[in-house]
């Protein structure tokens, strides 16, 4: 008797996937970080505009539902974290923009500080990376990335008086 054939993904499923993917994004052949994170400027800057509470209410709602597509996500494509997921980069650039004045230099010295730790992953980004899974696993070092792109922002801006 033959096998049954494979069960076609539920819309829910198919909707996490392009959620963790980036819209899409994530399938470009070339640095699908990169554009998953240009992504992200692009939902953070209107976001921006927002008082500080709904900002982070929207950057802690991207972050728990990319836990959850980028789960998703990595069971339907069989890898652990393939690049093709870039959610992570979407939340990382909305985590390192948290109380930024959305001008284009705060935007694009945000966007290269997150691509910068996002590769290099300092501790612990790299230990997240490696020890948790899953889709927290996929979306915790992008966090941590954010986290530390944040503080050395904030930092530059306020040193130089920018």
């Amino acid at each position: 008797m033959a096998a049954p054939p494979p069960s076609k993904p539920s819309y829910t499923n198919r909707a996490l996937v392009f959620i963790a993917t980036g819209f899409g994004s994530g399938y470009l052949p070339k640095a699908p970080g990169t554009f998953g994170s240009l992504v992200g400027l692009l939902i953070a800057w209107p976001l921006l505009a927002l008082p500080l509470p709904p900002y982070l209410l929207a950057t802690a709602a991207c972050c728990a539902l990319g836990v959850v597509a980028a789960g998703v996500a990595e069971r339907r494509f069989g890898v652990k974290d393939p690049g093709a997921i870039v959610i992570d980069e979407i939340a990382g650039i909305l985590v390192t923009l948290i109380a930024v004045t959305p001008t284009l230099p705060h935007l694009l010295l945000g966007f290269a500080l997150f691509r910068l730790f996002d590769i290099t992953k300092p501790f612990p980004c790299r230990w997240a990376e490696r020890r948790l899974g899953g889709g927290l696993g996929v979306m915790a070092d992008d966090i941590l990335a954010g986290i530390y792109a944040a503080a050395a922002l904030h930092l530059t801006l306020y040193l130089s008086g920018w």
